[in-house]
């Protein structure tokens, strides 16, 4: 197949996407047409705004939709929450008087503004892991062990945190210095390479190159930064949608402690 064939084929599949999208947003906009009118309802029969009941019901059954058409339920609950958060700050904001800000397309956009989609996890060292994860249970986060027995992954909804306790040089290291807290914010892009070439574009200090693990994980690393205590990592998933491995968190700590090699 010659070159003008390939690219005329990908402008039609391109085309077919801008399709199903425009097509999506349509959908978008009838759905929450019909919101309005669920929360007109809400109001004058002074229904709770809040529903938990058909929330549950609603994202069992978009991810039972989704199995049926082979599409990955996780992905599909996560869409399906961000629709409903939406959702709710439709029906709060039509009660409210003050007009709403004015909202227009940003002409320019940076390189992460570009690929960057949402906070994926975020990593916390804990001196005392047993008093963290009964802390996270009494909030309502599920507990799963990881096959290190010193991290675990705490999740509710679209949220995770991932708890690393003591007992191994690089953690104990940086608890020393940090005491318990965040140890790092991971956000998910479309492409770990492409904000690793933007962030050295920028001088941006970076304490690893792309790591990629054996589910697919590709993440690279900044280093910590003074003035605001921060750590950021930068995901993207080319595998796979599991969930980070205590060997992966693991490795960032011992790159921590060693960072020359």
């Amino acid at each position: 197949m010659s070159e003008a064939t390939n690219s005329k084929n990908l402008n039609e599949l391109r085309k077919n996407i801008d399709d199903i999208d425009a097509a999506i947003v349509n959908l978008l906009a009838e759905r929450m047409a019909v919101c309005k009118q669920v929360a007109a309802v809400k109001a004058e029969t002074a229904t709770a705004v809040m529903q938990p009941q058909r929330v549950r019901e609603v994202l069992n059954l978009r991810r039972q939709w989704a199995i049926d058409k082979q599409v990955d339920p996780d992905f599909t609950e996560q869409l399906f929450r961000i629709l409903l958060a939406e959702t709710h700050r439709i029906e709060i904001a039509e009660v409210r008087t003050e007009p709403a800000p004015n909202k227009t397309a940003d002409a320019l956009r940076s390189a992460l503004d570009t690929v960057a989609c949402r906070i994926d996890h975020v990593v916390v060292a804990v001196t005392n892991l047993p008093a963290a994860i009964q802390f996270l249970t009494s909030l309502g986060f599920k507990i799963t062990p990881t096959q290190d027995s010193a991290i675990v992954t705490a999740d509710a909804g679209g949220v995770t945190v991932v708890l690393v306790g003591p007992g191994d040089p690089g953690v104990d290291a940086h608890l020393a210095t940090h005491g318990s807290g965040v140890q790092h914010i991971a956000i998910e892009v479309l492409n770990a390479g492409f904000v690793q070439q933007a962030l050295k574009a920028a001088n941006v200090p970076l304490l690893t190159d792309v790591i990629v693990d054996a589910d697919g994980h590709e993440q690279v690393f900044t280093v910590l930064d003074p003035s605001t205590g921060v750590q950021l990592g930068f995901i993207s998933r080319t595998g796979h949608r599991v969930p980070i491995s205590g060997d992966n968190v693991r490795a960032l700590f011992r790159a921590l402690s060693n960072p020359s090699a």
